[in-house]
């Protein structure tokens, strides 16, 4: 026990910090990601039930796109937090393990710098949809709205990427 408190205060304030961060963007991803399944779940059965017996919901389509994206890219910064991201795990069994590590750092530089540029491509892309002023035809709510979780969930993934480092 002793030896646990002394690893403890061997942590620096910076390492404190980001593990707090992360455990705070966990949380908050994990929440975003229950609540878009089970929505898109209830407002897709509903919808069945409705176009079946009654008239369908006119809504239900925007909504379970917008749930769609908003999961997509929670869980594209979520799956590179848990490691669950595609890699190239038997072509790195076969490494000798400090050439595994070395190639571990590798992959995780290029892929945050690719999750940077699209991060950046697609905040453009946001400022592209927000000057044309276009809304969804539905609810009439600004097309860029669904649009803006894109850039955040590239960025966090770069961020992530970053942090494994």
């Amino acid at each position: 026990m002793n030896q646990d408190m002394t690893h403890e205060t061997k942590r620096t304030f910076f390492q404190r910090l980001n593990t707090n961060i992360g455990l705070v963007i966990n949380s908050i991803e994990v929440s975003i990601l229950i609540f878009c399944v089970a929505a898109l779940a209830v407002l897709l059965i509903a919808n069945v039930f409705a176009r079946t017996f009654f008239q369908s919901i006119y809504f239900a389509e925007e909504i379970s796109r917008f749930l769609v994206m908003l999961t997509t890219f929670t869980g594209v910064s979520y799956g590179v937090r848990r490691a669950r991201h595609i890699r190239m795990g038997a072509f790195l069994d076969a490494m000798p393990l400090k050439m595994e590590k070395t190639f571990i750092i590798i992959i995780a530089l290029v892929s945050a710098l690719v999750m940077g540029v699209m991060a950046w491509f697609s905040y453009e892309y946001l400022m592209n949809a927000m000057n044309r002023s276009h809304v969804t035809p539905a609810l009439r709510v600004p097309k860029w709205t669904f649009y803006v979780i894109i850039p955040i969930g590239f960025g966090l993934a770069c961020i992530q990427y970053v942090r494994t480092i």
